[in-house]
């Protein structure tokens, strides 16, 4: 793994040390003229790229995932190396910056929200959807201002705590809590938003800090990076007229656990009996199932009508007002610690970190 480390504080004290991972994607591209096509970013070159770091009083290390991923190819393990780098990083850095691909990086933040237990420091993912090289692009403030954040503390003094202790995304001049962001759009800038929870920060001439809504340090907290995940988590998505057959398949597939169950509105679904009779099965055999809304914003309200009753008296759990990546990889998360169904089903009752209301 190539390590480069670049004090913008030179030849002024150090006020801030941050650890900045970079896993693929759109930011961390440049136009290659030779070769006429897209190829990496040489991070030894930021400063000369991005003068205005100078200004943070900073030492910035930048390490990058090899090979790089195309946030499409992100997989688990990605997600357990990720925390295990900041886990072993931890003691020295004060902030983490994630530079990772828009498409698959609210699921990334969610599986860091979990991964890293009792966490007292910012991890800010951050991207781009036109890369750093374009003369017109969203990389370079993007960058810039996730470093800020991740550098922030309150009252701006060396031992205060850290404005931001916690998994976020920062995307076009809002920063968002990491498992309550969807990425909503693919050809504008403001890629990513949070219908349930509101910003934790915004960005115009200076940086408002919306602290009602960011999760406090918690001083009493043991950090931990967990290493494990189960991926035997599936996601049934309902649409009228989906096959019982279809239905049945995903339920009972021999390695499936868990299910995040796609409804309609506040939590609503067909009151057909073999449809009911399926899932009351499955979840007889030990699969777990989690209602979440397709609906971007509201939560599952289950037994508020008879279309949502019925799945409450057979045993399906409501997922409130998580998003499906939160749902998916906070299964995955109970699941790889081995834990019972009955201990399990509790925790899917509870926010472990903020990623739904409860």
């Amino acid at each position: 793994m190539k390590q480069i480390i670049i004090n913008t504080a030179k030849p002024k004290p150090i006020k801030s040390r941050l650890l900045m991972i970079y896993t693929g994607g759109t930011l961390g591209m440049v136009y290659d003229k030779k070769g006429k096509h897209l190829v990496p970013f040489d991070f030894e070159q930021i400063q000369a790229k991005i003068p205005e770091l100078n200004r943070f009083d900073i030492e910035i290390t930048v390490v990058s995932i090899s090979p790089l991923i195309d946030s499409a190819n992100v997989v688990p393990e990605n997600w357990l190396e990720l925390a295990q780098i900041i886990g072993k990083n931890y003691a020295d850095y004060d902030g983490f910056v994630v530079l990772h691909g828009t498409d698959t990086m609210a699921y990334s933040a969610s599986a860091l929200s979990f991964l890293l237990e009792g966490l007292n420091k910012p991890v800010v993912f951050t991207g781009a959807q036109l890369p750093i090289g374009e003369a017109r692009n969203d990389a370079r403030i993007n960058l810039i201002t996730s470093l800020e954040i991740a550098s922030a503390k309150i009252n701006n003094l060396p031992t205060s705590v850290a404005a931001v202790p916690e998994v976020c995304i920062y995307f076009d001049y809002f920063l968002w809590r990491g498992n309550r962001s969807r990425k909503v759009e693919s050809r504008h800038f403001d890629a990513f938003s949070s219908q349930n929870y509101p910003h934790l920060a915004e960005v115009g001439i200076d940086i408002q800090y919306n602290y009602n809504f960011i999760k406090p340090k918690q001083p009493n907290e043991v950090f931990k990076a967990h290493n494990k995940m189960d991926k035997n988590v599936g996601i049934l998505k309902l649409f009228p007229g989906i096959s019982l057959s279809l239905v049945e398949t995903i339920l009972f597939h021999k390695e499936t656990k868990a299910i995040v169950l796609e409804t309609y509105g506040s939590g609503t679904a067909p009151t057909d009996k073999k449809f009911l009779a399926l899932l009351e099965k499955s979840i007889k055999n030990g699969l777990i199932i989690l209602n979440i809304s397709q609906c971007y914003g509201g939560m599952v309200m289950q037994g508020m009508y008879e279309t949502s009753k019925h799945l409450e008296d057979i045993g399906v759990m409501s997922g409130k007002d998580m998003t499906t990546e939160s749902a998916i990889t906070k299964l995955m998360f109970l699941l790889g610690k081995k834990q019972t169904k009955t201990e399990i089903e509790k925790q899917l009752k509870q926010s472990i970190c903020g990623e739904m209301t409860v």
